[in-house]
């Protein structure tokens, strides 16, 4: 079975830059929803059920085809969201350190061509979806996917992650992406990146 992690913070720790409001909505109803339906959708599917959810959505061949399509979408919510609580943290932001700023440096000639490039194509995302710092193949690489479609899918191993999901967002910017995804910088977790690209990247 599948299960809902506890946020690493308080629901309170991310303000100003994202609300109280928006964390418990968003943890506790749309992230629970995914873990619920994913549970659901995989009933009697024992050998399924076990697996990591990231071994699950990087090989859905082995998902029986007539359900296929709700594991990928909720096994991706599940992933993407669980990704993202971690790779946020109060009193975060600003550089990276050690070898994911050189990674960052050596692929997009700077950490700040690398924030630029990553927030234009979060805020040019169309409709719901996400925007992803990547491993391809051992290479940094900045990619969307739509709806919960997880880069995992495609072989690709994600590292930082942004929600651009309406609910992630409207109830303090309403659809003001663009100042979402300015504050969000501010509590990125460079320590968990850094230790995510160490685990799948060196």
């Amino acid at each position: 079975m599948f299960t809902l992690p506890e946020l690493p913070y308080a629901y309170t720790a991310l303000a100003p830059y994202i609300d109280e409001a928006t964390m418990h909505v968003h943890h506790d109803k749309h992230h629970a929803t995914y873990v619920k339906n994913l549970n659901d959708v995989l009933a009697g599917q024992d050998a399924l059920l076990v697996l990591p959810v990231e071994t699950l959505l990087a090989d859905l061949s082995r998902v029986p085809e007539a359900i296929r399509t709700k594991v990928k979408n909720n096994a991706g919510g599940h992933a993407n969201h669980s990704l993202f609580w971690e790779v946020m943290a109060p009193h975060a932001g600003g550089v990276p350190t050690g070898a994911i700023l050189t990674a960052i440096n050596a692929t997009f000639g700077s950490f700040q061509k690398f924030q630029e490039q990553f927030s234009t194509v979060a805020l040019n995302h169309f409709g719901s979806g996400w925007a992803w710092l990547v491993s391809d193949h051992g290479k940094l690489a900045i990619t969307d996917t739509a709806n919960q479609d997880s880069p995992l899918s495609d072989g690709k191993t994600p590292i930082l992650t942004i929600d651009v999901w309406e609910h992630a967002y409207y109830l303090k910017y309403q659809n003001m992406r663009v100042e979402y995804i300015k504050a969000w910088w501010n509590v990125v977790n460079w320590v968990e990146v850094e230790k995510w690209f160490a685990t799948f990247v060196s």
